[in-house]
């Protein structure tokens, strides 16, 4: 135990000295929140999901050919469960949920996607139009009416918090792994610790525990200047963002592990998680969503650790689900850390080559 708090209380020392570790894995991400934070204020896939709520003539009786352009843009299910069918919109199993009230069409959307919702919504705004023109004889009478699934008070920030988050999290553990590896190596300090009267099990518990340290007052810091700034809304269930977050840090040490250890110097380290993090931040959805995506690349990001972060996030920060949303992602991040970690054991040296 007195070996493992004098290795983290060293390198946490080294970490606060370290002025461009800091920088990059505290106020370069938080310079991100406060950008989108200040200048959106509101922020377009083919086939999108909906569900019909109920009868819903204006679609049943469009014409032939405006029905086939319907059916185009829209997979429509049906339900005569309102409730049901509202949770999938805020779930995000659909993109919007439509019920008709006489002549009024209702039109149920989330902000947690704008692309989607704005699409679904621009979409069937036409197909009013449409439906309003086929009767020509007679005055325009059918109208719509948009309701969104979340609090009203929800703003912006509350949709951008988790990618941005997730992006962070991603950046500091493979960043500081790979690295702190290389450096290590390099100046002969991994040699010296491996012959120290430390055993390698508290050598690695202390970085991995100051890494998870670091991690957790990213989201303190993401999580309090959203609130105290921008509006952010914690859910019931927000909490459970902190062992997502645990579960991320340790995926992506093992990720920032294996570009240290097939790399050379700090340069080639940092290059290569570079490789590693930033593509698969703008392909998990970090920054905007995915929707309007071609599907191949929608498949891909299901293969990276982060799309499984950032849902998690969003559905326990955005959507109030509890510890059911938590569970997948957590098992897929631990599952990918632990096949990343067998693979970077095979190139780990102790010592420069």
């Amino acid at each position: 135990m007195t070996g493992f708090l004098s290795i983290s209380r060293a390198l946490v020392k080294g970490y606060v000295r370290d002025r461009q570790a800091v920088f990059f894995t505290i106020f370069f991400p938080l310079m991100f929140l406060v950008l989108f934070g200040s200048l959106l204020s509101g922020s377009p896939t083919s086939e999108v999901d909906a569900v019909a709520v109920g009868d819903v003539p204006l679609v049943d009786d469009l014409p032939a050919d405006a029905r086939a352009a319907f059916d185009d843009a829209f997979n429509l299910s049906h339900t005569d469960d309102r409730a049901a069918a509202v949770d999938e919109v805020r779930d995000g199993d659909a993109a919007v949920a439509i019920e008709q009230d006489g002549d009024r069409l209702v039109v149920h959307y989330s902000d947690a996607d704008q692309v989607r919702s704005a699409v679904a919504r621009g979409t069937l705004q036409s197909f009013v139009q449409s439906a309003n023109l086929a009767a020509a004889d007679a005055p325009a009478t059918y109208t719509m009416q948009t309701e969104r699934v979340e609090d009203e008070s929800l703003s912006t920030i509350q949709f951008m918090t988790p990618g941005l988050v997730g992006w962070a999290i991603a950046t500091s553990a493979t960043f500081g792994a790979g690295m702190t590896l290389v450096s290590w190596r390099r100046t002969k300090l991994l040699r010296r610790l491996r012959l120290a009267p430390v055993s390698t099990r508290t050598l690695v518990g202390a970085r991995v525990g100051v890494t998870l340290g670091v991690a957790l007052t990213q989201l303190a810091l993401f999580l309090g200047l959203g609130v105290a700034l921008f509006g952010l809304s914690l859910t019931g269930w927000w909490w459970l963002s902190v062992p997502l977050v645990l579960c991320g840090t340790v995926s992506f040490m093992a990720l920032g592990l294996l570009a240290g250890a097939v790399s050379q110097t700090v340069e080639g380290a940092s290059a290569l998680a570079n490789i590693f993090v930033l593509p698969m931040a703008f392909l998990s959805g970090s920054f905007f969503p995915l929707d309007a995506a071609p599907q191949w690349i929608q498949a891909v990001s299901r293969l990276l650790p982060l799309r499984y972060l950032n849902d998690g996030m969003l559905d326990v920060l955005v959507r109030g689900q509890g510890p059911a949303a938590v569970v997948l992602p957590a098992l897929v991040l631990l599952a990918f850390g632990g096949v990343v970690t067998l693979v970077a054991s095979r190139f780990f040296r102790w010592e420069a080559s």
